[in-house]
């Protein structure tokens, strides 16, 4: 009896990671969808890369509104219908996208992206707390494969974005189809996640000091600067590498879109070694070592003057860039009791770079150009490597 109880038990953990691993993997794919066709979007609008931004903004506010209360919705409705409503929301999002493109519409376009940054946001933080709960299971290192999905799914999401592009297949019909793979898989796989438990709080800690606890938390806060600096290229990585191949090489806009499923393709393979590599040399060295590589691959590919040299580039900032993020979710999730509050605010700061940066990098590329703009993350790179012991493991008794 108790051993098929441990059976249903371990069935019922590799299947909440199977389901995990697919809500990741779709959310790249809805991600790259958008981020690929970049160049797309500025030629059926009609703008500059600083419009651009402020349209990548509104993405960034919705998501920025969304993040700090994540914590607090997981907590009352659970993991899956957190998921649910963010796919379902996202869907819609990108409907109201595809719809104003059609139209040519500024506002209909800068409107859908703001609510599809609130569905990415409640998504994001709900997945990971979903992924952190499933290796807390498992007892062994996976958040980055999850991360890998992620991954994997805009590296899927890239090429058919090049495919489209080079096919002529306009962005608006893109998005719709899209849109319903969103929902489908949104709805279906979060049946098979874990159950919702409520968490008891430690002795006298209260409900209502739940979240502000977090935000006063030192190793928490730190952890978020980390990720802050650390996602800062991923996101330039995944907004910008496209656009920059286009300004800076005279690339093609599918030749562009090819460079960001390199980029993607390298951060998917590191992600997928990624958990051996952790637990083989701890969080703390493999994040400095990530960070010197982002550095040195975003050197080279702002530098390069031809698009091999640059496609080498790409491939080493992608693979700095893989698992900075991951390890950050892990950080603040390795105290359960707290880890919905924590990885919401690690979330929040992390994405006040991975959302907000790039428009920053759209308005800079205005005046330097989108190429040499993206030298302007070297600075959050560096204090990332520079404070990475933060998210060294919490000990425990």
């Amino acid at each position: 009896m108790n051993t098929n109880t441990g059976t249903d038990r371990e069935a019922g953990v590799t299947a909440a990671a199977a389901a995990t691993f697919v809500v990741f993997g779709i959310n790249g794919l809805v991600f790259a969808s958008w981020a690929a066709r970049i160049p797309a979007v500025t030629e059926i609008l009609q703008i500059t890369s600083g419009q651009m931004g402020t349209l990548l903004l509104c993405t960034a506010v919705g998501s920025l509104l969304a993040l700090p209360t994540a914590g607090l919705v997981v907590g009352r409705i659970g993991t899956a219908n957190t998921v649910r409503f963010s796919g379902a929301l996202a869907a819609a999002a990108g409907v109201g996208i595809a719809l104003s493109l059609s139209a040519a519409s500024i506002p209909g376009t800068a409107i859908s992206l703001f609510f599809f940054g609130i569905a990415i946001g409640l998504w994001d933080v709900s997945q990971n707390i979903e992924g952190a709960d499933v290796e807390h299971r498992l007892r062994r290192t996976i958040m980055p494969q999850f991360h890998a999905a992620f991954s994997g799914g805009a590296f899927v999401g890239a090429l058919v974005g090049a495919g489209l592009s080079n096919l002529g297949v306009g962005l608006p019909l893109h998005l719709l189809v899209i849109a319903g793979v969103v929902l489908l898989a949104t709805l279906v796989a979060p049946r098979y996640f874990l159950p919702h438990v409520a968490v008891a709080l430690p002795e006298g800690e209260t409900k209502t000091a739940k979240g502000p606890s977090a935000w006063r938390d030192s190793r928490t806060l730190l952890i978020g600067v980390v990720v802050l600096g650390a996602t800062l290229t991923e996101g330039a990585g995944n907004d910008w590498i496209a656009k920059a191949s286009v300004d800076g090489l005279g690339t093609a806009d599918s030749t562009g879109a090819l460079m960001f499923a390199l980029f993607v393709l390298a951060m998917t393979a590191m992600r997928f070694m990624g958990g051996r590599v952790i637990d083989a040399y701890g969080r703390v060295a493999v994040l400095r070592a990530s960070m010197a590589a982002a550095a040195a691959g975003l050197g080279l590919f702002v530098l390069a003057e031809n698009v091999w040299v640059a496609a080498v580039g790409a491939a080493l900032w992608g693979i700095g860039a893989a698992l900075a993020f991951p390890m950050g979710m892990s950080a603040a999730a390795d105290d359960p009791a707290r880890a919905a509050a924590r990885v919401s605010v690690v979330s929040t700061l992390g994405y006040i770079s991975f959302l907000a940066g790039p428009p920053l990098l759209g308005y800079l590329g205005d005046v330097v150009g989108i190429h040499q703009a993206l030298l302007a993350i070297m600075a959050p790179i560096l204090l990332a490597l520079l404070l990475a012991g933060a998210a060294r493991p919490l000990k425990t008794d």
